[in-house]
């Protein structure tokens, strides 16, 4: 009789984790969702000056709506149909969706058409270095607009006890931050050893090669990036990569 393996999941503590955690389920595995972000809004808005407005992420298109931000002629840019959706649930047009839902994919968009624009980019205060580089190098005039400061939740640290224990199959991190944060919790219990050798024997899914590279620099060998930078194309080939086990 085959075992449901145990999968972490770092998502923040709303719809996104339930969704998560339901994904997980479908694929037969048993979800041990550990929320690893929590978010602490700004309360600001993206500048009325630029010609390009652009959005990582579905929480900041959530934020700039309860914040009351109105648009004028800006292109305004979503890093993937996910934050497009959220875009215009809230009433917003959405002008450009890159072919590659990263920050790299968002520069290789738009840098043909940026050169002398004013590029607001409007996201968390952890976002990824590559795009801001990526769009000064290509000639525009870029601003951040810090949008929500991600934090780790207090009560964090269930799957590092797991994987301490070795009882965790696989792991799936959706950022930089999830992962060390994971670590961080990790330590604060002192296992992070432990942990980092229970994750050494579980299959480690990420999103993005940003996430691969810190997950490395971190003693964390990653074992799957899916080409797609979603959370469905990670839980299945997370899922799809753990050794099967039987009683």
């Amino acid at each position: 009789m085959s075992i449901s393996p145990t999968v972490a999941v770092f998502r923040p503590d709303d719809d996104r984790l339930e969704r998560a955690v339901d994904v997980l389920e479908t694929l037969g595995a048993e979800p041990v969702p550990d929320p690893m972000l929590a978010v602490n809004a700004t309360g600001t808005v993206p500048r009325t000056d630029a010609e390009y407005v652009v959005f990582t992420s579905k929480t900041g298109a959530a934020l700039v709506s309860e914040a009351g931000w109105e648009p004028g002629d800006e292109i305004v840019c979503a890093i993937g149909p996910a934050t497009a959706d959220a875009l215009r649930e809230k009433g917003y047009a959405v002008d450009l969706v890159p072919d590659e839902f990263t920050s790299s994919g968002l520069v290789t968009a738009l840098e043909s058409r940026v050169d002398g624009a004013r590029v607001e980019v409007a996201r968390s205060d952890h976002g990824s270095s590559v795009l801001l580089e990526g769009l000064d190098d290509a000639g525009a005039y870029v601003h951040e607009t810090i949008l929500y400061r991600l934090v780790r939740p207090e009560e964090s640290g269930r799957s590092v006890e797991l994987a301490a224990e070795g009882d965790l199959d696989a792991a799936c991190f959706t950022s930089s931050l999830t992962v060390e944060h994971f670590l961080e919790a990790a330590a604060e219990r002192g296992v992070r050893e432990d942990a980092l050798a229970g994750l050494a024997d579980a299959t480690v899914g990420v999103i993005g090669e940003p996430t691969a590279e810190t997950a490395a620099s971190l003693g964390i060998d990653v074992d799957v990036v899916p080409a797609e930078a979603t959370f469905d194309a990670l839980a299945h080939e997370t899922v799809a990569a753990i050794p099967s086990r039987s009683e």
